[in-house]
């Protein structure tokens, strides 16, 4: 039997599930798969043998145009951090296990930086002991830090999530005659493209956001409450956008002052705190209104406000990893290389995965502005083609409609 796995893994995106549904698609137009199965909580369901047959989702255009468009990871999610192999062995032997149990010859795994390191791993497990199983990886992350692709599902509908919020929210607080500061904490530990999509909230007119931190930069304190100073000089109510993962000159996160310095499996600081510490910094430097908002996980959620390149590249992803592992590719993840902006056109391809896990891509330090708290017009020209479109929602109720298995 020619089967295929497909699981998703790490944080939740907007666009996941069109990933998803991209390899779906691809499986039909294909003719090659005979039964499609997915894993329940990414490798953790592989581990614990816990497969979803598929093959009726196939069947169903309807369903699979509902999934596109849904939020989230429908088969379930994870943060499994995978061993070497001379590690644990065991583990090793209950993913083979499980995939020829099911004869899965084809494996898909959806995610992150992580996720890719698991499919390193054990793409080289099954070459070095001979198992004959493709395993192919397909982006995701709304952090946009995966190297080797211009850009990452989930990242332009988080970005334009982002530019529409704040446009709004600076729309909020123009209407007041008063001093005030709000601060809006945007998802991105090391890599602030999310923060720096805030600045697509002055397109079409109006003010907009006023500074921009990026954890790119070393964060100073006295700065900052000078930028905030100059700027209510100017004008009564003032917006900032900050990475959540913003440090000062020692390395220290802004939100270690009011955090509980937990971390996760893979040894991440929890983080979140950035802009209440600002809060608390502006009320006792300036004293003027201030309020601190963490937009947290509607980043990675806003499904309402997805964008449709966001969703069309995602699919297309999804049907590139499919024909890279039918093709006999394994150990790979499928990219997209950006040849032009002006008209937008970019091209699908795939690279080997060692060269994407556990590496990080940045903002480019000369696309941050020299005073620290703007982006160039560099980093428009980069954005601005990935916020286009918007997606056909069916609503029901009054509210979007949204697939569940």
């Amino acid at each position: 039997m020619n089967n295929l796995l497909v699981a998703q893994s790490g944080g939740p995106t907007a666009a996941i599930n069109a990933t998803l549904s991209g390899v779906l698609h691809g499986v039909r137009a294909s003719g090659k798969i005979d039964q499609v199965f997915g894993a329940k909580n990414g490798i953790e369901g592989v581990i614990k043998d816990h497969l979803i047959n598929l093959n009726d989702i196939l069947m169903d255009t309807g369903a699979l145009d509902l999934l596109t468009c849904t939020p989230s990871s429908i088969l379930g999610t994870c943060r499994y951090k995978l061993k070497e192999c001379h590690q644990d062995e065991e583990t090793y032997h209950k993913i083979i296990t499980t995939l020829k149990k099911y004869e899965i010859k084809f494996f898909i795994y959806i995610g992150g930086n992580d996720s890719m390191d698991t499919v390193h791993k054990l793409s080289e497990y099954c070459i070095e002991n001979n198992h004959d199983i493709k395993i192919m990886g397909a982006p995701k992350t709304i952090d946009n830090d995966l190297h080797m692709t211009d850009h990452s599902p989930g990242f332009g509908s988080a970005a334009k999530y982002i530019a529409s919020t704040i446009k709004e929210l600076a729309c909020d607080i123009g209407a007041y005659d008063i001093p005030a500061v709000t601060i809006v904490e945007i998802m991105g530990r090391n890599a602030g493209w999310l923060t720096a999509s805030a600045v697509l909230s002055r397109m079409n007119g109006g003010a907009g956001v006023d500074l921009i931190y990026l954890c790119e930069k070393e964060f100073d304190y006295k700065r900052f409450i000078h930028d905030v100073r100059e700027k209510l000089s100017q004008k009564s109510g003032i917006l900032i956008a900050v990475s959540e993962g913003i440090r000062d000159g020692s390395g220290a996160y802004v939100s270690d002052t009011i955090s509980s310095g937990t971390v996760d499996i893979f040894g991440h600081k929890y983080i979140a705190g950035a802009a209440r510490a600002l809060e608390q910094l502006v009320r006792t430097e300036i004293g003027c209104k201030v309020r601190s908002i963490e937009l947290s996980l509607m980043q990675r959620s806003a499904s309402h406000l997805a964008s449709e390149t966001d969703i069309m590249e995602a699919m297309m992803l999804g049907q590139k990893a499919l024909a890279c592992a039918l093709d006999g590719e394994t150990g790979k993840m499928s990219v997209i290389k950006r040849i032009s902006n002006k008209p937008y056109r970019v091209e699908f391809d795939s690279v080997p995965v060692h060269q994407v896990a556990n590496k990080e891509k940045t903002v480019p330090i000369d696309w941050i502005t020299p005073d620290d708290h703007d982006v160039t017009s560099d980093m428009i020209d980069y954005l601005l083609p990935l916020i286009q479109g918007e997606i056909n929602l069916k609503y029901q109720n009054g509210i979007p409609r949204q697939f569940s298995l």
